[in-house]
């Protein structure tokens, strides 16, 4: 009867009519039907109404497709068009769901994506991303329940990392102690125990690598100082012996006092070597299928020790001097901790370490600053359990099924909440406000566990790292078969949320550095959410937190995404991209202390991690008496974590390091090098995605430094 189809894609092939009888029997059948009889006369009314209609033309299969419909409509029988119309809807999400994939890659291919900005443009970076890619596109359609996924592709909720979904968890404080005490296996043998400082500090690095391999976030070292100090104690051991068999062959005595002097300086000279060697392994040693080093953090500080403080001292100098023509390390995140008695007065013993590490960071931006007298770090330091953060912003602590500890534990996944659309969907009326925030929490939990349930059926088998060599707490109980559900269980689940400051807008229009009435909103929003997620925790076992998400590529695609379904909005949706977690927008006018006094409440409810910054207009090197009276400020208004910010800028010929607006002063080299801070850790400007540009372009200077203090 009929020769020629048009197929979707506009080609036209052989028309064949079994394949219209074999989807009305598969229709038949996921109803009970069996009678294939049936189905054959079925297709040939719609061959007879399709010639009726096309009258010898050309039709194409969902002209075919609709007829199908009308016919088992008209003819009768519902339940089969039902099963029938069910069958073609999830055929064509297939077909779309392999088209946006296609031109996903095809994209991919011309340039990596920059969500994350510490991504290459490589081959293998590609070949990377476009697994990732595959990833998500098969989690949302094949693994995720719909009504999850729905809500992350609308844009409601952002379902962090999609690609790693089912794969791995996001991120670990890693052991290190324990590891270089004990040896480790990372797949070609066994590692014994280091005897010196450089092999311990080249073992850290390769730990770090190591476990990146297993996990897509960050690894992190929670009391680096303290881990690596019995490394210094056995070098100081080893060139002693050394000298005293050197001074021993040339039949000499050496007095003990200059004998420690002289083990001393080799002592101090070894460790800074091991410790630029480390930083120097971990920004050029890469993981993730070659396309990006290790997310690494490190924390130290409060160790008093002549070996512990060492340690600082010595890391301290090396980043400070940079990489080999003076580039500023972009790894690790460095994490220096801050405690009253420790290193916060003058009359503390670490004090001028705390001074030493505020110089690196007035030229290099890190260390960031952890404050254990913080009133919700506090309670753990004085149980001598000191709180360490990841360098984008990550806090694991509480646990609610096991020892309230940092080492062998991380956050599992998170989920982000987009605000500023509750904001605008509730159109002023808190009451329906609230009741859509809960709404949402509630498919975020839901979603959290769900996620939670496919990381636990994983085996140990499966990280022969990570669970191989007992990282994890607990994981010292599992076989090489057994599901890892007991370890992660002590992990964290998390729930972000991005745009206070654009919901707060929407709500009463004004943000919370505007007023102290959209303040005391901003604080009972974030507030009302972890009291939610405490109650889960207590309601499932389960440790529910809250994180002030760290926007990055998220930040620009909530944003599109609202301007699709709202328009543009003054000051909501007008620009490229959502505020930061409960930041104060970054083009605000206003003080360093006024930002810091806003912000700092809201960090006691972010106990999944909370960072907050200020701006500077360039290096404060000279100026380290206003550096420290911001720091202290963040430590006064009870933040947990927080930084500075000022421009890098780095001549790519001669190294010269400053704010370089066009080209070198020195050189006139105009290949510059612009470092800035993303989201809580740094990378070049180049490489931050669009939305992320031009939030950096807008940021406001918050302290404007004593005129002539500066290069």
């Amino acid at each position: 009867m009929f020769i020629q189809i048009r197929k979707r894609d506009g080609r036209v092939v052989d028309f064949q009519e079994s394949k219209i009888t074999d989807a009305i029997f598969k229709a038949a059948k996921a109803v009970g039907g069996e009678d294939r009889h049936m189905a054959m006369e079925l297709t040939l009314l719609v061959l007879r109404t399709l010639k009726e209609k096309y009258n010898g033309h050309i039709f194409s299969v969902e002209d075919v497709q609709d007829m199908v419909e009308k016919v088992l409509i008209e003819e009768g029988h519902a339940r089969t068009a039902k099963a029938y119309i069910i069958y073609r809807n999830q055929r064509t999400k297939i077909r779309d769901a392999r088209s946006d994939l296609m031109d996903a890659v095809q994209e991919i291919l011309k340039e990596t994506s920059r969500e994350n900005a510490n991504v290459s443009n490589s081959p293998s970076a590609k070949v990377l991303q476009i697994s990732e890619v595959a990833s998500v596109n098969y989690y949302l359609n094949r693994v995720i329940p719909e009504d999850e996924a729905a809500a992350h592709r609308n844009g409601d909720i952002y379902i962090h990392d999609l690609a790693w979904y089912g794969k791995t968890m996001t991120c670990l404080q890693i052991p290190l102690g324990r590891l270089l005490k004990n040896g480790f296996d990372n797949g070609h043998g066994h590692i014994r125990s280091p005897k010196s400082i450089k092999t311990a500090a080249a073992l850290a690095a390769i730990i770090l690598q190591s476990n990146q391999n297993d996990m897509h976030g960050g690894q992190s070292y929670a009391c680096f100082d303290t881990d690596l100090a019995p490394y210094v104690k056995a070098e100081y051991k080893r060139q002693e012996a050394d000298l005293k068999k050197d001074f021993a062959t040339l039949d000499m005595e050496i007095p003990s006092e200059k004998l420690e002097q002289l083990v001393r300086q080799r002592v101090e000279a070894e460790t800074y070597q091991a410790m630029e060697g480390f930083i120097y392994n971990l920004n050029t040693m890469h993981s993730r299928a070659g396309a990006q080093v290790p997310f690494s953090s490190i924390n130290f500080g409060t160790d008093t020790s002549w070996e512990g403080r060492l340690i600082t001292r010595t890391f301290l100098k090396a980043y400070e001097r940079g990489l080999g023509k003076g580039e500023a390390p972009i790894f690790p995140n460095v994490c220096f901790k801050i405690r009253q008695g420790i290193n916060y007065e003058p009359s503390d013993p670490n004090y001028d370490l705390f001074q030493l590490s505020m110089e690196v960071a007035c030229k290099r931006l890190f260390p960031n600053f952890a404050f254990q007298d913080a009133s919700f770090n506090k309670p753990f330091s004085e149980q001598g359990e000191e709180v360490a953060y990841m360098g984008c912003r990550t806090r694991v602590i509480g646990n609610v099924v096991g020892p309230e500890v940092t080492d062998g534990r991380g956050n599992l996944s998170f989920t982000s909440i987009n605000l500023p659309r509750l904001g605008l969907r509730a159109e002023g009326d808190l009451d329906r406000f609230w009741s859509l925030l809960d709404e949402t929490i509630d498919v975020v939990v839901k979603q959290l566990i769900t996620r939670y349930e496919v990381q636990s059926n994983l085996k140990v088998r499966d990280f022969p790292f990570l669970m191989g060599q007992r990282l994890y707490i607990d994981s010292e109980k599992l076989g090489v078969h057994d599901r890892i559900e007991e370890a992660i269980r002590h992990g964290t689940l998390s729930m972000g949320f991005i745009g206070l400051a654009e919901c707060l807008i929407a709500l009463v229009g004004q943000h919370h550095g505007e007023s102290s009435a959209a303040q005391d909103l901003g604080l009972k929003i974030v507030a009302h959410m972890r009291a939610r997620l405490d109650e889960e925790t207590e309601k499932r076992k389960l440790n529910f937190s809250l994180l002030a998400t760290p926007a990055e590529g998220l930040s620009g695609k909530f944003t599109a995404k609202d301007r699709q379904v709202f328009g543009l909005l003054e000051r909501i949706t007008d620009r490229d991209w959502y505020t930061n977690s409960f930041h104060i927008p970054v083009d605000y006018t206003l003080s360093a202390f006024e930002k810091i006094a806003i912000e700092g409440p809201y960090h006691k409810y972010c106990n999944a991690g909370h960072i907050s910054y200020v701006e500077l207009p360039s290096a404060p090197q000279h100026n380290l008496q206003a550096f420290e009276s911001i720091v202290k400020a963040m430590y006064d208004a009870d933040m947990g974590y927080a930084a500075i910010n000022f421009p890098v800028d780095i001549c790519k010929r001669c190294g010269y390091n400053g704010v370089i607006p066009r080209s070198c002063y020195k050189c006139g080299n105009d290949e510059i090098t612009r470092v800035r801070r993303i989201t809580g850790y740094l990378s070049t400007l180049d490489n931050f995605n669009d939305a992320k540009k031009q939030e950096e372009a807008n940021r406001t200077i918050h302290y404007k430094l004593p005129s002539g203090c500066c290069p």
